[in-house]
């Protein structure tokens, strides 16, 4: 593509050196750029992509888009104020915009966002119609292909476009995708033409970033703010910011509401809960029909009725939605099962809201002559207020509780652990343990447990790793659990894959 096609989305630019070359790729790694790319120059918190412009330029990088003039540079060079916020529109424009051409459904809120989107792509295909996936745990043309790696749960906007043209190439015209505040902040989603968006609820997460929870939601709202006249918006109406997220929708967007407590137009009620799973009756446009889920605990309901709201709105008959949504076992790490006696649930749940839930569900599952128990840690150069509040609902909810690392980065685990230690009301050492190696922590389960208990080991979920200081290590939770309670050759996992 010539480097003047490329620029027709981009606003309030200049250029230095211009020549019309012909772009063949799209790089912001100087490290990976390929001969005929437009480098991009990203400033980071640890380094900044406009010194590596030059290495860039000699591995073949034909024009640079850059936030400032670069000298010595006798390439073209694109110059704009952010660089980050304006790659959408060079990615978009590049793989021509592909968003136009899908269905395509965003799905934001800080809990819940894997498995609707995996409900949703199960319902879309359940009435016979291709859907793909974009999220945390990678992206999928189907839900029976495998995962591709990803690297953020919404991918930047190069490998985005990228991906979505993909997906319109390989003759799916649905794509379901997890929609971050921070990609939304930072407008990874920019020129990204979607057709719905769904709130799962919004609580506490990333104010390390956002700083406050009205930022949060600010960057949340964008989603919706951005809906096109005919979308759909689906607005889970028992979160205390439902009423904020339906005013965030343009007029002439359809606006749908779930709820188990609240007035909506799709509603649950008599909701019981098992070892095997969730039954509701689902009531909706007058009717009321019968749900049982192979999925558990009540947000798993919320997460139901947000996956059929949004398939009604889309157009899908409730009896393809109920068939669909029965026929799903669960989504990787999201309370999943590993081990039956004890009962281990590994479960993703790294927010206070996650963890309550989750340590909810678990209680509804655990008999009352029997322990309930809560191994979790909390994240490092991550938002540290969460981490007395984690403490603090361990204590409440759990028998026993195992604080212990989860992903600590740069900062010294034991004094995450400290963090997280303020919370907890009395440290009763027969039911409050520490240990900071997450691997010796998993083992010691087997000591304080019955076969009758039920561990919830959460933080880390689908993650097959452990981010250290210096180094990143495999580490997968439900590898270690199988191990220590010897449940190698069970076939537990149901997951979806």
């Amino acid at each position: 593509m010539l480097l003047s096609k490329l620029l027709n989305l981009l606003t309030d630019y200049s250029r230095e050196n211009f020549q019309d070359v012909e772009i063949t790729g799209i790089s912001y790694n100087s490290a990976t750029t390929k001969e005929g790319d437009i480098f991009i120059c990203i400033k980071g918190e640890q380094s900044d992509g406009h010194d590596y412009a030059k290495y860039a330029v000699e591995k073949g990088a034909k024009a640079i888009f850059c936030e400032h003039k670069l000298n010595n540079l006798s390439c073209p060079q694109i110059i704009v104020k952010d660089t980050k916020r304006q790659m959408a529109a060079i990615a978009a424009k590049f793989y021509d915009e592909p968003s136009k051409k899908l269905n395509l459904i965003g799905v934001t809120g800080t809990n819940g966002k894997t498995t609707v989107t995996h409900l949703i792509q199960r319902i879309i295909e359940e009435d016979n119609n291709k859907c793909a996936l974009i999220g945390t745990l990678g992206y999928k043309l189907s839900s029976l292909d495998s995962y591709k790696e990803a690297k953020h749960t919404t991918p930047q906007p190069p490998e985005l476009q990228r991906d979505l043209k993909l997906m319109y190439d390989n003759g799916i015209n649905n794509v379901v995708m997890e929609v971050s505040s921070h990609s939304l902040e930072q407008k990874r989603v920019g020129f990204c033409d979607f057709d719905g968006a769904v709130f799962t609820n919004l609580t506490q997460d990333h104010l390390d970033y956002h700083i406050t929870m009205r930022n949060y939601f600010k960057a949340k709202a964008i989603l919706f703010e951005n809906l096109k006249k005919g979308a759909f918006a689906v607005i889970n109406k028992d979160d205390e910011y439902a009423d904020d997220f339906i005013k965030a929708c343009p007029e002439g967007v359809r606006v749908f509401t779930y709820a188990v407590k609240n007035i909506a137009d799709v509603k649950a009620d008599n909701i019981d809960f098992s070892i095997d799973g969730a039954k509701l009756t689902v009531k909706f446009n007058n009717k009321e029909e019968k749900l049982s889920l192979h999925l558990n605990g009540m947000f798993s309901v919320y997460n139901a009725l947000a996956a059929f709201t949004a398939g009604l709105a889309i157009g899908i008959d409730y009896k393809t939605i109920i068939n669909a949504l029965e026929n799903t076992k669960s989504v990787a790490g999201r309370f999943e099962i590993v081990a039956k006696k004890p009962l281990v649930i590994v479960d993703y749940a790294h927010t206070p809201d996650g963890l309550e839930n989750v340590l909810k569900a678990a209680r509804e599952l655990t008999p009352k002559t029997s322990s309930l128990i809560c191994l979790f840690g909390c994240g490092g150069d991550r938002d540290t207020t969460k981490r007395p509040k984690m403490g603090k609902i361990a204590d409440e909810l759990s028998d026993k509780v195992i604080v212990t690392s989860d992903n600590p980065r740069s900062e010294d685990p034991q004094l995450i652990i400290s963090d997280i230690m303020t919370g907890i009301k009395t440290v009763d050492t027969q039911r409050i343990f520490v240990e900071p190696d997450r691997r010796e922590a998993i083992k010691f389960l087997k000591i304080i447990s019955n076969p009758a208990d039920v561990i919830v080991i959460a933080g880390k979920g689908h993650e097959d790793y452990q981010i250290l200081k210096n180094e990143t290590i495999h580490f997968d939770d439900r590898e270690e659990a199988r191990k220590v309670f010897n449940t190698e050759s069970e076939i537990i996992n149901n997951a979806v894959r």
